[in-house]
């Protein structure tokens, strides 16, 4: 029995929302700081994990996307990987909040260290798959914000795209699948930084209203695969009165990806 409720021991700062439609009760950060969203959702439901998989969210922060995957999927063992101590802590309160926690675990990890990664237990060739939301941004090429926790979020402080690639493919199986999502811009980067590693790479644009340049981009390849290159149909996220579409909407409640 805990002597102080989960509620009590969060800072005041710190809000609690109902998301995926109710199914998670998630502790994030206040407004205007780094929070998950529909990039969030999206990378949940990139690709299904096989029965008892092991999968790994890099960059986790509050562990909405490792946490959705265990909501989803009963069988499979979550590892949320985040560097930010602050943000570690509220994973771990997201993980008991949702009463998970003899599937979900949450490590403090510098991904890009493979000191810190070995220290934190995490070992090569252990996941079935790996969910990763990149820093957008490198320092040299961008403005990082001034609020610290998008900051972080967003820009990476040492190392860049592929760097981090190398260091989720270092964490998965052969023949173990990565899912990322990325500014759509960027999708010549992630390519390039997926080459030679990766195979069966399927790229989907997400636009957010069907006559709209796509703003993200979602990825998906397979570790040592030789298989050809797929661009997948767009999803469009808004209808033209600003209204979800309904696959969209689907999504942001916790339902499988549209067939």
């Amino acid at each position: 029995m805990r002597d102080v409720s989960i509620e009590e021991a969060v800072p005041e700062a710190v809000t609690a929302d109902l998301w995926l439609g109710g199914r998670l009760r998630l502790y994030q950060p206040p407004r205007g700081d780094h929070r998950a969203g529909t990039d969030a959702v999206l990378l949940s439901r990139i690709v299904r994990p096989p029965p008892g998989a092991v999968v790994i969210d890099v960059g986790a922060a509050t562990g909405a996307v490792g946490l959705a995957v265990a909501t989803y999927e009963a069988a499979a063992k979550v590892i949320l990987v985040e560097r930010d101590l602050d943000l570690v802590a509220l994973a771990a309160r997201n993980i008991d909040g949702n009463g998970l926690d003899g599937r979900v675990g949450v490590t403090a990890a510098d991904i890009l260290s493979v000191e810190s990664r070995r220290a934190a237990g995490l070992s090569s060739n252990v996941a079935d798959l790996v969910l990763t939301n990149p820093p957008f941004f490198e320092s040299r090429r961008h403005r990082p914000s001034p609020i610290p926790g998008r900051a972080s979020a967003h820009t990476f402080s040492g190392g860049d795209l592929e760097a981090w690639i190398k260091a989720c493919l270092d964490l998965l199986k052969p023949g173990g699948t990565l899912g990322l999502v990325h500014r759509a811009d960027a999708l010549p980067d992630c390519l390039a930084a997926l080459q030679r590693r990766f195979g069966g790479i399927v790229a989907r644009p997400v636009q957010a209203r069907i006559e709209r340049p796509a703003i993200r981009v979602l990825v998906t390849g397979i570790k040592g695969s030789r298989a050809p290159f797929t661009l997948a149909p767009p999803l469009i996220l808004q209808e033209a009165d600003g209204a979800m579409t309904p696959e969209a909407n689907a999504l942001h409640r916790g339902l499988p990806w549209p067939p």
